[in-house]
């Protein structure tokens, strides 16, 4: 049986039909994407990329650590998926996990995903002969102390393979009800 589709093969010739047939299929794949973000981040186990644990662990770790200090459902989910654009984005991994959230979350915790890997660097940039105050062009702003405290007490310290951490299982559910509807007005028609 073949699902309903569009009919144009040019966009410019598309109709209003056609959209409520893309709009349908658009709305049952958008409601898996949480299913799906979640299999990506499953990706990141078994790769340590040369750290004491694998980068699935070190996303957990943080979220654990944020979760454990009392902040929001929201700010811990953006903890847990820091990192996902990791085995797509080598060189831009945070761009890639503020892609992902941009919908859904607050522009202080987007700005915070997608600045930690310049505040991440103060803490390994000197040793490969590269200036690792990157950051410092923030001071002043908002995203600055939010992004420096993240890095601090939950980023950095999360590579230790004999932290309590959390399971992924136990963040399922929040990842869920916040990538649920898009927070950001121009997605929240579709």
């Amino acid at each position: 049986m073949m699902l309903a589709q569009s009919s144009f093969t040019d966009m410019r010739e598309s109709t209003e039909e056609d959209w409520k047939v893309i709009l349908e299929d658009f709305r049952a794949y958008s409601s898996q994407l949480a299913d799906r973000v979640l299999d990506h981040l499953k990706l990141l186990h078994g790769d340590f990329g040369g750290f004491s644990v694998d980068r699935l662990t070190h996303s957990l770790q943080t979220a654990t650590r944020a979760h454990r200090d009392g902040k929001d459902e929201e700010y811990v989910v953006c903890a847990l998926l820091h990192d996902i654009g990791d085995t797509l984005g080598s060189f831009n991994h945070p761009d890639i996990a503020a892609a992902i959230l941009k919908p859904f979350v607050s522009a202080e915790n987007l700005e915070m995903v997608e600045k930690h890997g310049l505040f991440q660097a103060y803490y390994f940039f000197h040793h490969l002969g590269m200036d690792r105050n990157l950051r410092d062009r923030f001071q002043g702003q908002p995203i600055y102390e939010r992004t420096l405290e993240f890095c601090e007490k939950y980023d950095a310290p999360a590579f230790d393979p004999d932290y309590d951490t959390l399971p992924l299982s136990f963040f399922e559910p929040m990842v869920r009800r916040v990538m649920r509807s898009p927070k950001n007005t121009i997605y929240t028609s579709c």
